[in-house]
C-alpha cells in the first residue's frame, strides 16, 4: 500500500527549475531514502509536502486522497535547520511543541518522560537550549518530532552532529518507529545509513528522478560483471584473459579476491578458471555501494566520464 505519492510535481523559483514533473511512491510502513547531491530538488519537495509552499503543477497524495492543510498533525518534520529556541528550557520546550501538534498536556507529558527516560534525556528536562551539545540539542528534536505519533515522519539529514553511539540509537529509533507502524522519508548524504536502514529510495539530480526503486534490487542491477571469490588457505590468483583482479584480502587462513571479468562469459566458465587456482568456499557477485552508485547515476546524468 502507498502511504504518499506525488504525482508530476514541478516548482519554479525565477529562473531555476526546482522540481521537473517529479513523482514518487512511497510505501506504508517503510523506510524511503531521498537522495541528491546539493540543489537537487530535496529540500522544495520536503517544503511542499509540509504545505510550507505549494507547487506550480502536479498533485501530491496522502493515503490515496489529495492532501489537505490538516494533514500537518499527521506529519512529523525534522528539519536540517535546526528550529529549537535557545533561551527556553528543554522540557518546556518540548511541552509546547507537543501541544502545538494538539496533544494534552497530560498525554504530552506521559510521552515526553517515555521518550526522555528511553533516549537517557531525564537530565535535561530544566537545562536551557543553549547548553546543550548539537548531539544534544538533535535528540531533543527529535523526540518533538516523533512525539505526536504521525502516520508519515520526514528527516532531513537526521544523524548531523551526532557521534557514532548516539547516531547507532537514532537508527535503532527509526526502525522502532517503522516496525511499529510509522513510514519515514528519509534525506541524507549519508550512503552507509541509506543501505542501513532504506527499503526504497529515489535519486534526484535537477529537480527530476534519476533512480528509484528497492536498494537491493538497485545494488543487484548495477552489480555488472563484478564478483568476489574465497578461497581456502591463503593463496595467490593469477590474472589471465578472461577477468582482473580489483582486490585481494587475506585472513583466517582464507584469500577474498574481487574480480571483474573482462569477457561474456558464462558463471560455470569463470568458476573452472579460478578453481585452478585452489578450493573456493564462496562466490557472490560483488554488490557495489549506494555511494558508488551515486556517484555513477549523478556523473552519467550530468556528462561526466564514469570510471
Amino acid at each position: 500500500m502507498i502511504i504518499f505519492e506525488a504525482r508530476n510535481v514541478s516548482k519554479q523559483y525565477g529562473s531555476t527549475l526546482a522540481l521537473n514533473n517529479l513523482s514518487i511512491s512511497v510505501p506504508k510502513q517503510s523506510i524511503y531514502g531521498l537522495l541528491g547531491p546539493n540543489g537537487a530538488g530535496k529540500t522544495t519537495l520536503i517544503r511542499i509536502i509540509n504545505q510550507i509552499t505549494g507547487p506550480d503543477s502536479g498533485e501530491l497524495l496522502l493515503e490515496g486522497r489529495k492532501l489537505r492543510q490538516d494533514d500537518i498533525y499527521e506529519i512529523g518534520y525534522l528539519p536540517e535547520e535546526r528550529g529549537l529556541y535557545k533561551k527556553m528550557k528543554v522540557g518546556e520546550q518540548a511541552l509546547y511543541f507537543a501541544r502545538l501538534k494538539g496533544i494534552s498536556k497530560a498525554e504530552a507529558m506521559k510521552r515526553l518522560r517515555y521518550w526522555f527516560k528511553k533516549l537517557e534525556m531525564t537530565d535535561w528536562w530544566n537545562k536551557k537550549v543553549e547548553e546543550l551539545s548539537k548531539g544534544m540539542a538533535q535528540k531533543v528534536q527529535f523526540v518533538t518530532t516523533v512525539l505526536h505519533e504521525p502516520k508519515l515522519i520526514i528527516l532531513d539529514e537526521p544523524f548531523t552532529g551526532f557521534d557514532p553511539v548516539n547516531a547507532s540509537i537514532i537508527k535503532n529509533e527509526i526502525l522502532f518507529l517503522r516496525d511499529r507502524g510509522a513510514t519515514i522519508l528519509l534525506s541524507t548524504h549519508d550512503m552507509a545509513s541509506v543501505e542501513e536502514l532504506c527499503d526504497n529510495i529515489t535519486l534526484i539530480d535537477h529537480g527530476m528522478s534519476m533512480l528509484e526503486g528497492k536498494v537491493d534490487e538497485i545494488r543487484r542491477a548495477w552489480a555488472g560483471n563484478e564478483y568476489s571469490v574465497t578461497f581456502e588457505g591463503n593463496i595467490r590468483v593469477p590474472e589471465n584473459g578472461n577477468f582482473q583482479i580489483l582486490h585481494t584480502d587475506n585472513e583466517d587462513n582464507k584469500t577474498t579476491v574481487k574480480i571483474k571479468c573482462l569477457k561474456d562469459i558464462s558463471t560455470n566458465e569463470i568458476l573452472s578458471e579460478l578453481m585452478k587456482s585452489g578450493n573456493i568456499i564462496a562466490f557472490n557477485p560483488a554488490l557495489p555501494s549506494m555511494n558508488d552508485i551515486f556517484i555513477r547515476v549523478v556523473k552519467s546524468k550530468n556528462g561526466m566520464p564514469v570510471n
